[in-house]
């Protein structure tokens, strides 16, 4: 089996807990390098890959030789940067979400890409677990009928940490950008629609939107649909998709967190008190994305979430910041 050595730009809490130990459980990768000029923050990646090389800059990883890919963990508005520096390095890069602040900055991205023949993606992992891939099926073929209306909701309670970066204009925080990106693009992934009209309320603290509220409609093969989202800093957590066609609705009750929020799980109810319901309880969302990673490079399989995907749902982040009233 091909092996991918890879390399992380900075030492955040993300990577620390999540996509750092994903990385070294992957079967297709290998941990190798960490960018941090701080040993106690390296400490704790060393501790569960051992061997791994510190470097005292960004540059001095994307420098090294012995990295084929990069993973950026950096605040928001670093992510377009050094996304580019990393192609522009020869290395394949996967940037945390939102891997830019505007739609148009993805064709940056996307020229890039294609000139240097890398493999360049935004780590949207949801769309690698199989959770989703069996949302996804069940549409297609039909499961709920056509679809009538998507319900859509992410929220969590950050107001006691002011300075964290999702707090933070200057860092490109906001409710939108950090969890917006799930709320919509899980829609167009499972649906394969894409917004017509969509009109918004938010709440404003500090300059960054903290509870916003979008309703609209949306056109997929199956027709039109009524969409709505609730994305909130400041409310109590929850997560939840709901599907509802003609003939049936479809339920995702863990669908952005599996496995942390809650066990993943898709119901499916129909007509006649039917209902059937699909477990995932031990898939780990970060080391499928990783391993997917690996196989698009070593093997040519399709890429779940190729930028223009990406760009498409940040498309429709900016629509919503056009048209939003503040409440």
């Amino acid at each position: 089996m091909a092996i991918t050595r890879w390399g992380i730009l900075g030492a955040a809490k993300f990577a620390r807990e999540h996509m750092g130990p994903a990385i070294h459980a992957a079967r297709n990768a290998e941990l190798v390098a960490l960018a941090s000029s701080s040993a106690d923050r390296a400490a704790p990646f060393a501790a569960f890959a051992p061997g791994l090389r510190q470097h005292d800059s960004y540059d001095a990883l994307l420098a090294d030789p012995g990295i084929d890919a990069v993973y950026i963990p950096l605040p928001n508005h670093l992510h377009l940067e050094w996304s580019l520096r990393a192609i522009a390095a020869g290395k394949h890069v996967l940037t945390e979400k939102p891997m830019a602040m505007r739609a148009g900055e993805f064709d940056r991205l996307i020229a890039a890409r294609d000139a240097s023949g890398l493999l360049v993606a935004e780590a949207y992992m949801i769309v690698h677990h199989p959770q989703w891939q069996k949302v996804r099926a069940l549409i297609a073929e039909g499961a709920i009928g056509r679809i009538e209306h998507v319900d859509t909701a992410f929220s969590y309670d950050n107001r006691a940490d002011p300075g964290n970066i999702r707090n933070r204009p200057e860092t490109g925080g906001g409710g939108l950008r950090d969890i917006g990106v799930y709320t919509f693009g899980c829609t167009r992934f499972a649906t394969g629609a894409e917004p017509l009209a969509l009109s918004a309320r938010v709440k404003l603290e500090n300059g960054v939107d903290t509870w916003a509220q979008v309703v609209g409609e949306m056109e997929g093969p199956t027709g039109r649909f009524t969409w709505s989202s609730i994305t909130s800093m400041r409310l109590f957590p929850r997560q939840e998709v709901v599907f509802q066609g003609e003939t049936g609705l479809i339920r995702v009750t863990a669908p952005f967190n599996a496995g942390l929020f809650g066990e993943a799980q898709v119901e499916l109810h129909r007509s006649g008190n039917s209902s059937e319901c699909w477990r995932f309880p031990a898939v780990n969302q970060y080391v499928l994305q990783v391993e997917a990673f690996g196989r698009s490079l070593h093997e040519a399989a399709p890429y779940a979430c190729p930028l223009e995907f990406s760009r498409g749902t940040q498309g429709m982040i900016d629509q919503v910041f056009a048209v939003a009233t503040e409440i």
